[in-house]
């Protein structure tokens, strides 16, 4: 971490405390030229699942696709990582007639590049100490890895190919290799990239300065170990978070699980150093069919999974009073690590069917946080009425109350949503993270879809705008063949991960949710990564009209 830009954050801190086919055809808010709205088409339908057969990502035709860095590109300073997306424990391509066995890879492990966080930051450098880096830079977690490890990197958007990408950390300052990593976000604060793990009893929350390498502190003691995913950040340094943790399947319905997983909030003492501690804090939902919260029951997994209070929370219309419950406190509990699900149970926090992502509402002043639950990814679920196919819901905040209310109920058409992304002040992107099981139960691979939060999707004639048909790279066809196969350790299938739109203001005043998102104008790019496969993370642009003017600044 540079010294200057570490003040200048603190300073920052300081002022800042003071799948069918889609209907309708159009989204009719966007940033087209000469201040006319810019439309963005509905690709007609998902892209299918054909053995052997790869199929290119469909965007709308507004849209176009381009590589910010893929698999195959070799970091510039290899470590026990050579290339962005495959590890060093086999060839990135299996030879011709190779099968995996027990003892045998056919092919490296998928590192599985995950969340993207865009900045613009001047003065950062790299392995190559004469080498301008310039200015623009996407940061990101790997999920997987040899061993279970996982890895920090940085593309750096301005760099020639040699330059491309550098490994950031793959261990942290006690020499502990990194957990896989899911989740990300800047917290300006502390000048810390944050990144979250899911990685079993292991899970945790770390920090990251933007050095070379990069010094990395597990910080769970803190913030507590949870399957935390998505975490994002206020202006006043509050984190929420949420956790993608599966529960048991019923008995009753088997191909259905328990709500297991909770939305949690963090309260530092002091933002620009969160190791100095905080409360943390989970949301709690008051029932409407009974005097009390909504809470998880141990050993009760077919009765939570259909209760009366899982078809309240997944019925249009109904608002319901929230709160949020104190679990830890490290003024009085101290900073050993610690699960806060087990502690968010035991409080009576309110569990959801995988929540994994969510974002503040721009132009609400942080009073909104939009997030998912991504359901059972399973077309036999039995819970459809009860969250089986997941949904995304609204939590308006006002203090330590709040409401929070139903937005969409999925359909196995459209289910397994996980990242997510303002496109603008009311329209946000959610994308498919279906899985290969969904994927052939419908025929059909991942699709990104546009919400817009003033349509009401009670109306079975209003759904979503799909902008991304996601396909299936050679790599990912071969890899679901493999598939199941002893010995295999990829994925098959590709998924969208890591959608994420962002001017790369590194301030507090950039913030996602601080600033209404106008795409491909003024500074704010797209990005997602194609995870699985060839690990490619493309940026989006919008495709050039006739008499437009340069949209990228």
């Amino acid at each position: 971490m540079h010294h200057s830009l570490r003040k200048g954050m603190s300073l920052l801190a300081a002022a800042a405390v003071s799948f069918l086919p889609a209907a309708p055809a159009f989204a009719d808010e966007g940033n087209g030229p000469n201040g006319k709205p810019g439309r963005v088409t509905a690709v007609g339908s998902a892209n299918t699942r054909a053995v052997g057969v790869p199929a290119p990502n469909i965007l709308s035709p507004e849209l176009i696709e381009t590589i910010a860095a893929q698999g195959s590109f070799k970091l510039e300073n290899p470590g026990d990582q050579s290339y962005y997306g495959y590890g060093n424990d086999g060839p990135p391509v299996p030879a011709p007639g190779d099968l995996p066995s027990a003892s045998h890879k056919v092919e490296a492990t998928k590192t599985e590049p995950d969340k993207n966080t865009y900045l613009v930051l001047q003065n950062q450098k790299g392995a190559d100490p004469n080498y301008d880096y310039g200015t623009h830079f996407l940061f990101q977690g790997h999920e997987n890895g040899p061993d279970g490890h996982g890895k920090i990197t940085r593309i750096n958007l301005d760099a020639d190919g040699a330059h491309r990408v550098t490994l950031m950390a793959e261990k942290d300052v006690n020499d502990h290799p990194l957990p896989t990593i899911d989740g990300s976000t800047w917290y300006p604060f502390s000048g810390h990239l944050l990144f979250t793990s899911e990685s079993g009893s292991n899970a945790s929350i770390l920090q990251a300065t933007l050095d070379v390498p990069s010094e990395v502190e597990d910080i769970s003691g803190i913030v507590g170990r949870a399957a935390y995913e998505g975490v994002q950040a206020d202006p006043w340094g509050r984190l929420i978070l949420v956790e993608d943790s599966g529960g048991a399947n019923g008995t009753t319905f088997p191909h259905a699980r328990q709500p297991n997983s909770f939305v949690y909030r963090f309260l530092p003492t002091n933002p620009s150093d969160l190791k100095a501690g905080g409360k943390l804090q989970v949301l709690q939902v008051q029932s409407k069919a009974h005097a009390g919260a909504i809470v998880f029951h141990a050993g009760s997994a077919d009765a939570d999974i259909s209760s009366q209070d899982q078809k309240d929370l997944h019925t249009y219309g109904n608002v319901f009073q929230t709160t949020w419950v104190t679990i830890h406190d490290t003024a009085l509990n101290g900073s050993d690590p610690y699960s806060a699900n087990a502690l968010a149970k035991a409080a009576g926090g309110t569990p959801f069917k995988r929540p994994e992502n969510g974002q503040f509402g721009p132009g609400t002043n942080f009073s909104e946080f939009v997030f998912d639950a991504t359901g059972d990814t399973n077309a036999l679920t039995e819970a459809g009425a009860f969250g089986g196919f997941g949904a995304i819901f609204r939590l308006r905040l006002a203090g330590d109350s709040g409401t929070l209310s139903l937005v969409y109920r999925s359909d196995v058409a459209h289910s397994g949503l996980d990242n997510c992304g303002f496109w603008n002040q009311n329209r946000v992107v959610f994308v498919e993270d279906a899985g290969d099981t969904l994927h052939g139960q419908r025929n059909a691979l991942d699709s990104a879809y546009l919400f817009n939060l003033n349509t009401d999707y009670s109306n079975p004639a209003n759904q979503p705008v799909r902008i991304l048909a996601e396909g299936r790279d050679e790599a990912a066809t071969l890899d679901s063949q493999f598939s199941g196969k002893t010995g295999f350790q990829n994925d098959g299938d590709n998924e969208i991960t890591g959608w994420h739109e962002s001017d790369g203001d590194p301030s507090v005043g950039g913030l996602l949710g601080a600033k209404i998102p106008t795409p491909f104008r003024a500074g704010w790019r797209v990005f997602f990564t194609q995870q699985h496969g060839q690990n490619i993370t493309f940026e989006i642009l919008r495709k050039a009209q006739s008499g437009d003017e340069d949209d990228q600044d």
